[in-house]
């Protein structure tokens, strides 16, 4: 169990405790470790997972990865054989499995991120940089707005109206609705 006792401030910042290492030492050689950690995991994972994810901590042979929502984490739990038999051989020989997490402030951070930096699509489009990954762009192909409007027209007249708002947001050429319709 942890001693969660509060403790003077020059115990802390001591060098010379008994055991040679101060404390707070140990809690930067422990953050160092998990920042190499985290190097090593990003190397090793696809090129748009890497944003996404990142390691959590490392405890009793355990890997605990946090990833930002359950979609990357279907993604993550692909590579994750690939991920591990990596690991071992490189640096954690000691790894037993890989626990993943979803941490959706993982989400947030990463959105605002690519905000702060200008990293929207309209930049993108202008430019042809990217200076991170985008999110993917989401577009209802002609083949699905058709059997959409199939649908639409033996569905009752709410459904048929939401269905046919859908189908309008395909390519230029589909047929476009009004919402007043």
């Amino acid at each position: 169990m942890r001693n969660s006792r509060p403790q003077l401030l020059d115990i802390l910042f001591d060098d010379a405790t008994a055991a040679g290492q101060s404390p707070l030492r140990v809690v930067q050689q422990r953050a160092a470790a998990l920042l190499k950690l985290n190097r090593a995991v990003k190397g090793l994972l696809p090129t748009q997972m890497q944003a996404w994810c990142r390691v959590g901590n490392y405890r009793q042979g355990v890997l605990v990865l946090e990833i930002a929502n359950a979609s990357w984490m279907m993604r993550l739990r692909y590579e994750q054989p690939a991920l591990l038999s990596a690991l071992r051989a490189q640096i954690l020989p000691s790894l037993s499995s890989i626990d993943i997490r979803i941490n959706p402030s993982l989400m947030a951070k990463t959105e605002n991120l690519s905000q702060k930096n200008g990293n929207s699509a309209q930049e993108y489009e202008k430019t042809g940089i990217s200076k991170g990954p985008l999110p993917p762009v989401r577009q209802i192909s002609m083949q699905s707005a058709e059997e959409l409007r199939l649908l639409a027209s033996r569905s009752p007249e709410k459904l048929r109206k939401a269905l046919e708002r859908l189908a309008g947001m395909a390519g230029e050429g589909a047929k476009t609705t009004s919402r007043n319709n």
